[in-house]
C-alpha cells in the first residue's frame, strides 16, 4: 500500500519561511506526478505545486515565486514570504503519469494525511 507522511509544518509570521516534506513509500511508478494541495477552513481544496517524473514542475499564481516544489527521495515544498492568506492544511499526493501532470486534484489517487501550517500577521 502506497503510503504518503508529511511533516515540517507549524506556525510561522507574515514573510517567514517554513518547507514541508513528504516521505513517500511503496510507490513504483517511475513516471509520476507528485504534487501539494492544500485546505482552508470554508474552502475547497487547491492546486499549489506539482513535479513530474522528467523533473517538470508548476506552481498555482498565487505561490509563483514564492514556493519551491523539488524532490530526490522524499518531496519536498519551500515556501517563502509566507502570507496569512497561506494558512491551511497542506496535503502530498502522487499518481501514475498518464499523460500530463495537473493541478486538480481529481488525478491524485494516493494522498498524505495532511500537516497544518499557520502564517500569523
Amino acid at each position: 500500500e502506497v503510503q504518503l507522511v508529511e511533516s515540517g509544518g507549524g506556525s510561522v509570521q507574515a514573510g517567514g519561511s517554513l518547507r514541508v516534506s513528504c516521505a513517500v513509500s511503496r510507490f513504483y511508478d517511475v513516471r509520476y506526478c507528485m504534487g501539494w494541495f492544500r485546505q482552508a477552513p470554508g474552502k475547497e481544496r487547491e492546486g499549489v505545486a506539482f513535479i513530474d517524473s522528467y523533473g517538470s514542475s508548476r506552481y498555482a499564481d498565487f505561490v509563483k515565486g514564492r514556493f519551491t516544489v523539488s524532490k530526490d527521495n522524499t518531496l519536498y515544498l519551500q515556501m517563502n514570504s509566507l502570507k496569512p492568506e497561506d494558512t491551511a492544511i497542506y496535503y502530498c499526493a502522487a499518481d501514475a503519469l498518464w499523460s500530463r501532470c495537473r493541478l486538480d486534484r481529481r488525478d491524485f489517487a494516493y494522498w498524505g494525511q495532511g500537516i497544518q501550517v499557520t502564517v500569523s500577521s
